[in-house]
């Protein structure tokens, strides 16, 4: 877009059309919260956006995240960390995320405890309101097989309540639900489906953990019909991703 204002106008429609499939899949059932996924765009795209009436947004990157709330200090914005989350951008994250849907083992559990803990007394120190537990989605990895290759995000479903139970044993956390991703080759209705027994089972011991963080721009209505209370929609909204070159450039 060459101007801001034409940028606005671009965000606008997609951003309608994207409420309008949110709607029509949730066929007059409570329609789940959009976090408009904002990797490699710009501050100034989410600046846009919160004038849209957009309050959830979500950052994959630690460090980009940490910059772009910085920059929008003082908007009403809530911040969803969504991405892989190594321990020690624990201490970072947890100045500005409102929640963090990638919570997938227990040293990350630890760091974030910690971490809250740290925050509260920086801010008591400071004259400061002490803030909000953090809220903690349990990424689960969806794929079949016991023996899943190291390095991806997710844990597996049969450690599901160990690591709610170390989540709900930390003040500065909250169990607000669980997150996934459909599998690359397969039926998002199926893995949603699956993500939804999961998350009968962690409700019957947790009932406050009723969140389902599923369904991006490609399989939004598959999550809807199964539960989805937060849909995670990057491109939709807007657009293709800048180039590695813009990336490298604004990174440099």
């Amino acid at each position: 877009m060459s101007t801001t204002t034409d940028r606005a106008a671009d965000l606008q429609r997609r951003l309608e059309r994207v409420r309008h499939r949110i709607a029509a899949a949730a066929l007059g059932r409570t329609e789940p919260e959009l976090i408009v996924v904002t990797k490699y765009f710009p501050a100034s795209d989410v600046a846009l956006l919160a004038g849209l009436g957009v309050r959830d947004v979500g950052e994959n990157k630690a460090q980009e995240a940490e910059a772009k709330a910085a920059e929008l200090a003082g908007s009403d914005l809530r911040w969803h960390f969504i991405g892989q989350l190594q321990t020690n951008k624990a201490k970072s994250v947890v100045r500005y995320a409102s929640a963090v849907h990638s919570v997938d083992r227990p040293g990350l559990v630890a760091a974030l405890g910690k971490a809250m803990a740290a925050e509260n007394r920086r801010r008591t120190e400071a004259g400061e309101p002490e803030r909000a537990p953090l809220d903690c989605y349990l990424q689960l990895d969806l794929r079949a097989g016991e023996d899943l290759e190291p390095g991806r995000g997710g844990a597996r479903p049969a450690d599901m309540l160990e690591l709610a139970a170390a989540v709900s044993a930390d003040p500065g956390l909250s169990l607000a639900g669980l997150m996934a991703v459909a599998p690359l080759g397969g039926d998002p209705a199926e893995a949603f489906g699956r993500l939804q027994e999961l998350s009968a089972d962690l409700t019957a011991r947790y009932p406050q953990a009723a969140g389902i963080s599923a369904g991006m721009s490609q399989d939004l209505e598959a999550a809807v019909a199964h539960g989805a209370t937060h849909l995670r929609i990057g491109s939709d909204v807007l657009g293709p991703r800048p180039g590695v070159g813009y990336r490298q450039r604004r990174q440099g």
